[in-house]
């Protein structure tokens, strides 16, 4: 007899986008904080919001994760309008804030829980994100790209002093803008 899954961490993230007509998408790019500004930025982008998905624990918290024993993503959850930004905007951007050959890190920050991913909620963005890639990969020749291609699972909402961290200051209380556009240098700071 077949076992049943029934850890609500391995469903798929069901959660609908804000409002009518916006999509979802999902990215893990390192620490999540200068991911989401940059995302914040964009467009089209109408919300972000950072958590953690990809794991095999509910209901994760920020410590736990740390610890490298959970397999969760540090991501950023988008809710864009395509009409405004295409998802291959967002492909565009999740590959130029980060190395995508690391494994498990981005510079100073290493752990399972910075590693690099695209979570798809459709097959169109799935075929996108993989087109991107070999892309990518064509630009960066004998480097390999180690980004994982994977349906979205359940988005956990990181807790709340993360969500738009450096836009609120960080620990230095130096408010970053997060204006549609803005081309200001991202400072990532604990």
């Amino acid at each position: 007899m077949a076992e049943t899954n029934n850890n609500p961490a391995h469903d798929p993230d069901t959660d609908n986008p804000i409002n009518p007509g916006l999509e979802l998408a999902q990215f893990g790019a390192g620490c999540f904080w200068g991911v989401e500004l940059a995302f914040q930025r964009v467009p089209g982008v109408v919300k972000t919001e950072v958590g953690y998905s990809q794991g095999h624990v509910p209901d994760p918290n920020y410590k736990l994760i740390c610890t490298g024993t959970t397999n969760h993503a540090e991501v950023v959850r988008v809710h864009f309008d395509p009409t405004v930004c295409p998802y291959s905007n967002l492909l565009d951007l999740f590959w130029s804030r980060h190395d995508p050959t690391t494994v498990n890190r981005q510079a100073g920050d290493v752990g399972t829980q910075y590693r690099s991913g695209i979570y798809y909620y459709n097959e169109t963005q799935a075929r996108l994100a993989q087109e991107s890639k070999e892309a990518k990969q064509l630009e960066l020749k004998d480097k390999k790209i180690v980004t994982e291609i994977l349906p979205a699972k359940r988005f956990y909402r990181a807790e709340e002093y993360h969500q738009q961290y450096l836009e609120k200051g960080g620990r230095n209380k130096a408010c970053q803008s997060a204006s549609k556009g803005c081309n200001d240098p991202i400072r990532c700071y604990g």
